[in-house]
């Protein structure tokens, strides 16, 4: 009987079990073969550079047993694997829970392809390992502006003040670079402190953050909910009033409250920001909006001190819907299309961060196919 193929991708860096796990378990389904991504397409996606460059990440995988074939992808973005997997047309496509995308999936459908999910189930007595994991002896967080995002720009909160509901999330995913998860701001808190926050008051350092961030002369100014999102552990309200720096910030590291809040939210990879996106191209900021923006907020933190799921669900929404109105170049075509695809299913949504791709946050009270979920910082 003919083996089938099955095609894998992915930037193989930093070599570890998980990874020769997940090369077992895809070669159980039939003959693997492996698009290693780019130098080039690995910066542009996190940012930073590999360990290994891609002719030693080659010659590693061209060793294993569990692999056929291997070659390096021609493309770029997520997708960057499109030239070759037409060339090879296999009957699988696999994938680790990390790397599952819509796009993906949708590719598949396009050309045929069963599409599979592994587990990541770690080989009998041998631990979990992630690739992330190796990389987060910088525990430094990431963030989620939950609401009220614009609100920390003056010119947005001298309209109307009102707050940003944040969190902060252990790095347990790596994720994307103009993603919305305050990565920019991340690095340069691993800059400052190099790879954990130190023992301090949390707003000092925000504080040091955020005009590290943003130094003498800088034109356009990071909001301060980015490093204010970073530092303080749990979720957080920082109320805004015309200017920088908010004037007062409301935590709540109740522990029931936080474990129902990681429950209720799904992330859904989209696309990362295009690096011509330019979210200040169209705006309609007035009085009216911001007041939306503001109401919603104040609804969504209301909701989630009552652990109300629909609540929350619905001015999640309402806040997203607030943002938009305000800034419409948050939503592309691709954004509409995956909420087409959600809304039927999920209580609520809204994008991470400005905008323009990164990930739809999805509120839901039952599992979402195809979604990653976070730990909140404690």
């Amino acid at each position: 009987m003919k083996q089938k193929k099955v095609f894998i991708s992915g930037c193989f860096d930093l070599l570890h079990s998980g990874h020769i796990t997940f090369f077992e378990e895809a070669a159980t389904h039939g003959d693997v073969y492996l698009g290693i991504g780019s130098d080039a397409t690995i910066f542009s996606l996190k940012n930073r550079k590999t360990v290994y460059t891609e002719d030693e990440r080659l010659y590693i995988a061209k060793s294993i047993k569990f692999i056929k074939d291997a070659w390096i992808n021609n493309g770029s973005g997520i997708i960057d694997f499109l030239e070759e997997i037409k060339e090879l047309q296999p009957d699988i496509l696999f994938v680790n829970e990390d790397g599952v995308s819509d796009a993906k999936k949708d590719l598949c459908g396009q050309l045929g392809i069963e599409y599979l999910v592994s587990k990541r189930i770690p080989k009998e007595s041998l631990p979990s390992r992630s690739t992330t994991d190796l990389r987060s002896k910088s525990i430094i967080p990431y963030r989620l502006d939950l609401a009220g995002g614009w609100l920390d720009q003056p010119y947005v909160s001298k309209h109307h003040h009102g707050s940003v509901i944040t969190i902060s999330i252990e790095p347990t995913h790596d994720f994307n670079n103009r993603s919305g998860m305050s990565s920019s701001t991340r690095r340069k808190a691993v800059e400052i402190w190099g790879y954990s926050l130190p023992d301090d008051d949390p707003e000092k350092l925000a504080k040091i953050l955020f005009s590290f961030e943003n130094p003498p002369g800088k034109t356009e100014i990071s909001g301060s909910q980015d490093s204010i999102g970073i530092v303080f552990p749990g979720l957080n309200k920082l109320h805004y009033n015309g200017e920088y720096w908010p004037d007062s910030i409301t935590s709540c590291l109740e522990e029931d409250i936080l474990t129902w809040l990681e429950e209720c939210l799904y992330f859904v990879p989209l696309s990362p920001r295009d690096s011509e996106y330019d979210v200040l191209a169209k705006t309609d900021i007035n009085p009216g909006k911001a007041k939306s923006l503001a109401d919603a907020t104040d609804d969504v933190w209301e909701a989630i001190i009552q652990k109300d799921a629909l609540a929350f669900g619905k001015y999640f929404r309402r806040s997203f819907e607030a943002q938009v109105a305000m800034f419409p170049n948050m939503v592309n075509e691709e954004v509409s299309r995956m909420i087409d695809t959600y809304k039927e299913s999920a209580l609520g949504w809204k994008l991470s961060g400005a905008g323009g791709g990164g990930y739809l946050v999805l509120v839901s009270d039952k599992p979402v196919a195809g979604s990653l979920q976070i730990n909140i910082q404690r």
